[in-house]
C-alpha cells in the first residue's frame, strides 16, 4: 500500500482531471457503500468532515445515533480511468474508516475490528499478518433486460483455452484493469465449472488485502457488465456444479521473518505455524459463521466438488479445511484455509482467523497433528474414530457456534457480534418461511 501524502493526492487529481470523489466503506455484512462528492469537496473529505446517515446502513446505528464521519485512508487512494469501465468521468476512490462525531472510531466498522486485532498482534511481537485471497466467480449470461440468468458464459473447465474458454477476453480485461489500478497480478485461469474463473493478485498485509478484495469484486462485476455478462461470487449458484471458494493463504511475520517456516521440520513449518493452525481448528465452527455467512454457503460446504468440510489439516490433502501449499523454502511457508468463500466480509473473517491463531500460540497447548487420509473416502465411523468433525452444515448451526465462542465474540466486539447475529438469524427466518420448487415437485404428488 503506497502511503500518499495529501499534497501528492491533490497533485494527481489536478493532473489527471479527476471530477468526482468516491468515499467507500463496508457495512457489517461486507457490502461496499459509497458517499460520492464533486472534486470541489476534496479538502473537506481530506479534513475528515464528510458525514453520512449511519442509521440507513446494515448493522450500524440506531436512528438517534445516526450521524457518522468518514476518514479517508490516504494509502487506498486510487483513480478509476474511463477505460476501466467506471463511468463517463474520472473518479478517485478512498477507502474510509468510520468514526463517531465525538472523534472516536466507530466500533461497528468492520475495518476497525480488523485493525484492533492487528494492534493486538503487534503488541504480541509480530510485525505483519500476510494474506492472499484466491477468489472464484462465475460469469453468467444475461437476458434481454440485462438480468442475470443461470446460463454459463462458456462450456470450459479447468485451465481450458478458447474456444472452450469463452470467458478468456473478459477475464483478461479484468486482469489488465486491475493492473492499471495498481494491483500486482499473479495469475488468472478458467476454473473447474463452466463459466467459472479465478483471478489472483499478490499477497500483502491483512488490511491491504481485505481492501483489495473489495475493489476486485467491484472491478470484476463492472468489466463483466461491459461484456454483457453478470459476475457472481455466490458460493453455490447452481446445483451439480462446483461452488465458488476464496482460499485464504496466510503467514505471520516477526522481525521481517516468516515465523511459519522452519528448515528443521519435515514439512518446513514451525511450531508457531502448527499452533496457529490448531487455533483455527479449535475455533473453526465459530469462524465458519463469518467465513461462510450465507445460507447458500452451506450448499458448497459438503462432500464432493473438492469443497472442504472436515475440521482437520494436512500437508497436501485437499479434503481438509486447511492444507500446506508446496513451498521452495521455509521463508515461503504459509497455510491455506480452503473453507472460506467470497460471500464473507473479509475484514471480519480475517480478524477471526488471526484472533484464533494468536490465541493458540500463547496457550501452551500441544498442536493438533495433520491427517494423511483422503477424508472424502472415509466412512462416518472411521471419521468418528479419528475424532474428525465436520464444519457446520447450515448457517443456523454456525451462528449458534459463533455465539458460544467467547474468544471470537470478543474479537468482534459487542456491537458487531450482536448486529451480525441478528441480521443473520433474520436471514435464516426468511429462508425458513420459503416453500421451494423442490418441495412442491417432491412432496405434492405424494401427499
Amino acid at each position: 500500500m503506497k502511503q500518499y501524502t495529501r499534497a501528492e493526492i491533490k497533485e494527481i487529481i489536478s493532473e489527471r482531471g479527476v471530477q468526482y470523489i468516491s468515499l467507500q466503506f463496508s457495512d457489517i455484512l461486507g457490502t461496499v457503500k459509497s458517499v460520492d462528492l464533486p472534486v470541489t469537496m476534496l479538502d473537506a473529505a481530506l479534513d475528515n468532515k464528510i458525514m453520512f446517515d449511519g442509521s440507513s446502513i446494515e448493522g450500524f446505528v440506531r436512528i438517534q445515533e445516526a450521524d457518522m464521519c468518514l476518514h479517508p485512508d490516504l494509502g487506498t487512494f486510487m483513480v478509476f480511468d474511463d477505460d476501466d469501465t467506471m463511468g463517463d468521468c474520472l473518479v478517485a476512490r478512498f477507502i474510509c474508516d468510520v468514526y463517531k462525531t465525538n472523534g472516536e472510531p466507530f466500533e461497528g466498522d468492520p475495518r476497525y475490528v480488523l485493525k484492533k486485532v492487528l494492534k493486538k498482534m503487534q503488541e504480541a511481537g509480530y510485525n505483519k499478518f500476510n494474506v492472499g485471497f484466491e477468489a472464484e466467480f462465475y460469469l453468467l449470461r444475461t437476458d434481454e433486460t440485462g438480468r442475470p440468468t443461470l446460463e454459463f458464459s462458456d462450456a470450459g473447465s479447468y485451465f481450458d483455452l478458447a474456444p472452450m474458454d469463452g470467458s478468456e477476453n473478459c477475464r483478461r480485461d479484468i486482469v489488465l484493469t486491475l493492473e492499471r489500478l495498481g494491483f500486482e497480478m499473479q495469475q488468472s485461469h478458467h476454473e473447474v465449472g463452466p463459466g467459472q474463473n479465478e483471478i489472483n493478485f499478490k499477497y500483502a498485509d491483512a488490511l491491504s488485502t481485505c481492501d483489495s478484495i473489495q475493489t476486485l469484486k467491484h472491478v470484476v462485476k463492472k468489466v463483466a457488465g461491459a461484456y454483457g455478462l453478470y459476475a457472481t461470487f455466490l458460493p453455490k449458484p447452481k446445483e451439480g456444479f462446483p461452488g465458488n471458494g476464496m482460499h485464504t493463504n496466510c503467514s505471520l511475520v516477526k522481525d521481517n521473518h516468516n515465523v511459519f517456516g522452519s528448515e528443521n521440520d519435515d514439512l518446513r513449518i514451525s511450531e508457531t505455524c502448527r499452533k496457529f493452525i490448531s487455533g483455527i481448528i479449535a475455533h473453526s465452527k465459530a469462524i465458519t459463521a463469518l467465513a461462510n455467512p450465507t445460507i447458500n454457503s452451506y450448499k458448497r460446504l459438503m462432500s464432493g466438488y473438492e469443497a472442504p468440510c472436515y475440521i482437520a489439516w494436512a500437508s497436501a490433502n485437499r479434503s481438509t479445511m486447511i492444507r500446506l501449499p508446496a513451498v521452495t523454502s521455509s521463508e515461503n511457508a504459509r497455510i491455506e484455509i480452503r473453507s472460506v468463500d467470497p460471500s464473507c466480509n473479509p475484514y471480519l473473517a480475517i480478524a477471526a482467523i488471526l484472533t484464533a491463531g494468536l490465541e493458540e500460540i500463547s496457550s501452551g497447548k500441544e498442536p493438533i497433528k495433520p491427517v494423511t487420509e483422503n477424508l472424502f473416502s472415509e466412512s462416518p465411523k472411521q471419521l468418528k474414530r479419528k475424532h474428525i468433525e465436520k464444519l457446520p452444515e447450515s448457517l443456523e448451526v454456525a451462528l449458534v457456534e459463533l455465539s458460544k465462542d467467547a474468544i471470537i465474540m470478543e474479537c468482534l466486539g459487542e456491537h458487531v457480534s450482536s448486529k451480525f447475529l441478528a441480521a443473520k438469524h433474520c436471514e435464516c427466518d426468511k429462508y425458513q418461511k420459503q416453500i421451494s420448487k423442490w418441495e412442491i415437485d417432491y412432496y405434492l404428488p405424494k401427499l
